[in-house]
């Protein structure tokens, strides 16, 4: 179980649509017109459930910069949760190199985040032994090794120095690629290998959320100007999450979330097919 952090950017044209400003863009790489969409989801055995989804802002007083934006939301999340009896800090936290910097690992560790897991850049220098040198010099010379218990990719995990974040753990993998990534060890506690790994292996899930939210739910569609803006999203992760709960039952649990989004579309009378497929297990009134 762990908590992924990510955000992603809608291109859009719209001049009256609010928070359209320009962003960086991975998958353009480059800036581009559009929204940008912070959002923090628990995944529970490769299930993506969405807990905070925050369009940033690029104007205002509070809260403008990503790590305001995450400690704001994080904060939220927690007092929330905390009413209802559960410690979020106690799930591990795992976020891309976009929010490395050791202030927002302070301010984490002040939250009561204890594991916290990132991908490590390319413009990091690290001194493992008496050497010191970049991170991608690194992948280059250290050796992983092969696949092993609990680790199902050629790895190498070595405590390393930082001139930014000092002492630290590195966890170096490669994926079925020829490429190497590593990731970093924020956490408060040493780990070993397969934990850091186990607990990384489903931060991808969020990405793949993003898609779903973007080419089967059309979230790139929404028209609709000021507070409507949280209304329309609240519609289009309502209807990912009734596919989900779809997809749970035994005569649907083979589909994909496309497929049962087709076969929803196909059915006009939602009272009908709730009630067919669901009983009482939703108000339909």
């Amino acid at each position: 179980m762990t908590l992924s952090i990510d955000n992603s950017v809608m291109d859009r044209f719209g001049k009256l649509l609010r928070c359209t400003w320009s962003w960086l863009s991975g998958r353009h790489h480059d800036v581009v017109r559009g929204q940008d969409l912070l959002g923090i989801v628990l995944t529970i055995n490769h299930i993506v459930l969405p807990l905070y989804l925050l369009f940033c802002p690029k104007q205002g007083r509070y809260n403008t910069t990503k790590a305001d934006l995450l400690i704001f939301m994080l904060s939220r999340l927690k007092t929330a949760c905390a009413l209802e009896g559960v410690d979020i800090t106690k799930i591990p936290l795992t976020m891309d190199s976009w929010f490395v910097s050791q202030p927002l690992r302070e301010r984490l560790y002040r939250l009561g985040f204890t594991k916290i897991i990132i991908a490590g850049k390319s413009n990091y220098t690290f001194t493992i032994g008496k050497k010191k040198q970049t991170a991608p010099e690194w992948k280059k010379e250290l050796l992983l090794d092969d696949p092993k218990w609990g680790i199902d990719v050629p790895s190498y995990r070595v405590w390393a120095q930082s001139p930014t974040f000092g002492s630290l753990i590195l966890f170096f993998f490669r994926k079925s690629t020829t490429r190497s990534y590593y990731l970093m060890n924020f956490s408060q506690e040493s780990m070993r290998g397969a934990e850091i790994w186990h607990i990384w292996q489903q931060h991808h899930l969020i990405e793949c959320f993003w898609k779903s939210l973007k080419s089967i739910f059309h979230i790139r569609s929404m028209q609709l100007q000021g507070n409507g803006l949280y209304t329309a999203l609240l519609i289009k992760v309502l209807a990912y999450l009734l596919a989900l709960r779809m997809k749970a039952r035994r005569e649907f649990s083979k589909w994909t979330i496309t497929q049962i989004m087709r076969y929803l579309s196909r059915h006009h009378d939602l009272r009908d097919f709730m009630t067919a497929h669901f009983q009482n297990a939703f108000s339909i009134t």
